[in-house]
């Protein structure tokens, strides 16, 4: 699979992804991860955990992947196409903010999308979404009716999720990604969260 650390990739294979994991007993993965803010964030909070951020624009994550956290990974993947090496090694998967194809495949029920994730899932892992109104009313949806289609769809596929529910502006205000910002800003600071959890 394919790493990237500034403007220079590098391939990873499963006995070096292994050897970085080694030692951290959360992995969590943040897939559309754009420019990599919330990765970095999460990487120097949390010196235990291993963070990957999961991207397919790899000009996006020029800046953020610079930095030489040993608890931080970005990898170039399209997320219909997750890499076969992450099977089973993920504890935690978030969303953050979601448009483009990955919103339109999480409201469709795109089986390259959901069977990936329940692929790359370790038992019992957890999956947090975050979803915004603009982002969802571009696809023709509200944004409520929309995290209730992405919530049946997960279920449909191993995931147990609560009811959605909105996210304050001062959670958004806190809230490590761009986009997050740019809602509390913006004209529509509308957002909505999903947490499940997969079912064995």
């Amino acid at each position: 699979m394919e790493t990237i650390r500034g403007r220079m990739s590098h391939t990873l294979d499963l006995n070096g992804l292994k050897a970085r994991l080694t030692n951290y007993q959360r992995v969590l993965l943040d897939l559309g991860t754009g420019e990599g803010r919330y990765v970095h964030a999460l990487a120097d909070r949390n010196p235990d955990w291993f963070i990957i951020g999961v991207d397919s624009c790899r000009e996006n994550l020029e800046k953020h992947s610079r930095a030489k956290a040993p608890n931080m990974l970005f990898l170039i993947a399209s997320a219909q196409d997750l890499p076969h090496e992450l099977s089973g090694l993920v504890s935690h998967i978030t969303i953050n903010f979601p448009w483009g194809s990955l919103l339109q495949s999480l409201l469709a029920g795109d089986a390259s999308l959901l069977n990936g994730l329940s692929c790359i899932a370790h038992q019992k892992a957890c999956i947090e979404i975050f979803l915004n109104s603009g982002a969802m009313v571009e696809n023709g949806m509200d944004l409520k009716s929309g995290a209730i289609r992405i919530r049946e769809n997960l279920w449909d596929t191993g995931w147990r999720s609560a009811a959605p529910y909105p996210i304050p502006i001062s959670a958004l205000q806190k809230y490590p990604t761009t986009w997050a910002r740019r809602l509390v800003h913006g004209r529509d600071p509308c957002a909505m969260a999903l947490r499940g959890r997969r079912m064995a």
